[in-house]
């Protein structure tokens, strides 16, 4: 467990964290262009961080498949944000990831400023992007077409990043998702 002055404990999680992680995870995210990405059970990662103080006040997950890692979560609970908690869990995770030889951690993140502008204080940049279009019930028909007796209520697309202006004219909800990478010293 690694503490730093005035921020909670950084710790690995455990089982017993799940019902607060999912709180946290799905509190944090509320605010967010992610607010619909809820899951009902905490999914595993190689690496699994929790910042606790009084309970689970942030989160960091890591898949790491070999020398490129990826952030799949990290999100501080709203009533916790602004106090570092983030940055403390992505330390302890890069220092461990640097520790087992990992050159480079990755994270997807859409275009809300404090996830860019956090990602961007801690090293990270931009290297790729790409399009995420939500097609409403409404919107679905000029999409996809009806078969084998289904009928599509919704969809959730990829797009090239050149047709934004486009597919922002057609949908409500379309999302510029970035591909963050951080370099690392194994």
């Amino acid at each position: 467990m690694r503490r730093c002055s005035g921020l909670p404990d950084v710790r690995d999680y455990e089982p017993a964290d799940e019902t607060a992680w999912l709180r946290c995870r799905v509190l944090g995210l509320l605010a967010t262009t992610c607010y619909d990405d809820v899951w009902p059970a905490k999914r595993r990662a190689d690496l699994e961080l929790v910042a606790v103080d009084g309970g689970v006040t942030g989160v960091l997950d890591v898949s790491v498949p070999g020398a490129e890692a990826t952030i799949e979560t990290v999100v501080v609970h709203p009533d916790h944000q602004g106090r570092g908690i983030a940055t403390a869990l992505l330390a302890e995770a890069v220092r461990r990831l640097e520790r087992c030889g990992v050159r480079e951690v990755q994270a997807w993140t859409r275009e809300d400023a404090p996830a860019l502008g956090w990602f961007a204080r801690n090293g990270f940049v931009e290297d790729r992007r790409y399009l995420q279009v939500y097609a409403s019930p409404a919107e679905v028909g000029t999409v996809l077409s009806v078969r084998y007796g289904l009928e599509p209520v919704g969809a959730f697309l990829h797009a090239r990043i050149e047709r934004e202006t486009e597919l922002r004219q057609r949908f409500e909800r379309v999302h510029v998702c970035r591909r963050m990478v951080r370099e690392l010293r194994p």
